[in-house]
């Protein structure tokens, strides 16, 4: 008799689970409580897939943090060789970008994820929109569906609900209270990748949406050389998204605005008299600044120091003065989810047996650049495979 199984959520780690799973003859059906699936994949695909990063596997798991050596297992089984080798598979060419960030051709995520659902529709996959999971109701499942309350009954379960941010397009943390009633250990969410908030004056207003290149961003020691763009609210953007959990910790920030020019160069440029030129222009013609690097210096440094070797050692490390981090809902991902005890090594939950979790919903984080996809595409693969086996089903992938 076929094996049943739900995956409970329709991004990247519901549906990478759903293919392994049907991969081994398991009747598989995908809920999703939005109208259509994968909307927030989507919406990360709009600037750029950023699918993985090409990097050996130790650098792969370094990006983990704390959570590296919980995401070890998943992450050797799928790393960035094997998440390019599946892109391809769904003839997606891939290219590598010079900071090796690996990238779809077509860049956008709409053509990688037709294609997926291409494959899964072969495979006998069911995928069902507005399907809201609520609750375990005995040994089944219970949904708000289109045409009312319904339950399902499965084999095994994986639950791919996703973080606590952008809740329109369908992670909105709410299944954190249904496992914490049945009293599984879930570690509270946090903004993670997410833009800072700063008090800007109003001189900085002609250079919102201005892009911040060339720059170097620090905290606790910690160096990211990405891009940023000002914005009404602060700064948003990769450079400074895999520095925002440490900054929401109270962590100082500070900004280099000439990361490729060293400290006693820019002195020395700047010793150079200026006559009756305005400091602007000095710094315009002696650094070759850009407006708004000029505009941030003279925003966040005030009073500019006159003697030159202090004013290099400012635009080498300009403290910003970060009022708090934009709302959880904004972040690219969120940190905290299911604690790791609640699970065992198959990523099953200890106390609901035949239950499974993967993607975002895990405690983990992980900086932009391709580890965020790789990490849900990886956990997602697990769960699926360690599904498999616990159904007994002798097909599944090696």
């Amino acid at each position: 008799m076929t094996k049943t199984a739900a995956v409970i959520g329709g991004g990247p780690a519901g549906l990478m689970a759903a293919e392994m799973l049907a991969k081994a003859g398991v009747s598989v059906t995908v809920y999703d409580a939005k109208p259509s699936l994968g909307r927030k994949f989507l919406m990360a695909g709009k600037s750029g897939l950023n699918i993985t990063k090409d990097e050996g596997l130790e650098a792969l798991l370094e990006a983990y943090g704390a959570h590296s050596e919980e995401m070890r297992p998943m992450v050797s089984m799928f790393d960035s060789s094997k998440v390019k080798g599946w892109v391809r598979s769904l003839d997606q060419p891939i290219f590598i970008g010079s900071s090796r960030r690996v990238f779809p051709e077509a860049m956008k995520a709409s053509p990688l994820l037709r294609a997926w659902f291409a494959r899964l529709d072969e495979l006998g996959v069911t995928r069902l929109a507005r399907w809201k999971f609520k609750d375990f109701n005995g040994g089944g499942l219970e949904f708000d569906t289109p045409d009312g309350p319904q339950t399902v009954q499965t084999d095994v379960t994986v639950l791919a609900l996703g973080g606590a941010s952008w809740a329109k397009l369908g992670s909105d943390g709410a299944w954190a209270k249904l496992l914490a009633d049945r009293d599984i250990p879930v570690v509270p969410f946090g903004a993670v990748n997410v833009g800072l908030r700063v008090n800007w004056s109003e001189h900085m207003a002609k250079h919102f949406g201005t892009p911040i290149k060339t720059v170097a961003w620090t905290v606790n020691g910690e160096t990211s050389r990405g891009e940023a763009v000002v914005s009404t609210r602060g700064i948003e953007g990769g450079g400074v998204y895999s520095l925002s959990e440490a900054v929401g910790a109270g962590a100082d920030l500070t900004m280099d605005l000439l990361p490729d020019v060293k400290l006693e160069d820019v002195a020395h440029r700047l010793f150079k008299p200026r006559g009756k030129t305005s400091l602007s222009n000095h710094l315009r013609k002696a650094l070759r600044m850009s407006p708004v690097k000029i505009a941030l210096l003279q925003e966040l440094g005030r009073p500019l120091p006159e003697e030159a070797g202090k004013l290099a050692q400012l635009i080498k490390a300009l403290p910003v003065p970060v009022a708090g981090l934009n709302p959880m809902d904004e972040a690219i991902s969120t940190s905290g989810g299911v604690a790791w005890e609640s699970l065992d090594e198959s990523l099953m939950i200890r106390d609901l047996p035949g239950v499974f979790c993967a993607g975002e919903m895990l405690d983990w984080a992980a900086p932009t650049g391709g580890y965020l996809l790789n990490g849900c595409l990886a956990t997602g693969r697990w769960a699926g495979i360690s599904a498999i086996r616990f159904l007994g089903v002798t097909e599944a992938e090696k």
